[in-house]
């Protein structure tokens, strides 16, 4: 069994090799891919690997590689990584959730709000309006 430590040291490992992939992939503009340049055994990713594409494809998820490396039990992943946005979490609680709420809050303030006018308000082009024409 892992401590915490060393959990944390490993998802940290695990990041920086991460982002190295990212940043040092081969970009094949004619075939419009993104080529792994070396081997990456703690992603499992060999070199020459597509990781990623334009078109219905999958690439490596971090998560999933987190969880083959740590133990089977869910509370372990969960005390060393915040849950994957695409499951859920505060993320996607508040783009779903919060933000359609605000949007409706604000379309009954502005439809109960009217606009105020000063009964000895001076009148715009003396009374006439925007209209552009002489008599």
């Amino acid at each position: 069994m892992k401590t915490s430590e060393e959990k944390r040291k490993l998802v940290e490992e695990l990041k920086g090799q991460w982002k190295m992939m990212w940043r040092e992939r081969i970009d094949d503009k004619v075939r419009a891919e993104g080529i792994s340049e070396k081997d990456y055994s703690q992603l499992f990713v060999e070199r020459g690997t597509v990781i990623m594409a334009t078109r219905k494809f999958k690439p490596p998820d971090f998560y999933e590689i987190l969880q083959q490396h740590l133990s089977p039990e869910a509370s372990d992943i969960n005390n060393v990584l915040p849950p994957n946005p695409t499951v859920g979490g505060w993320g996607k609680f508040i783009r779903n959730v919060l933000s359609k709420q605000q949007s409706l809050v604000r379309r009954r303030r502005s439809a109960q709000i009217e606009p105020v006018r000063k009964a000895n308000q001076q009148l715009k082009k003396g009374g006439r309006g925007w209209l552009h024409f002489r008599r």
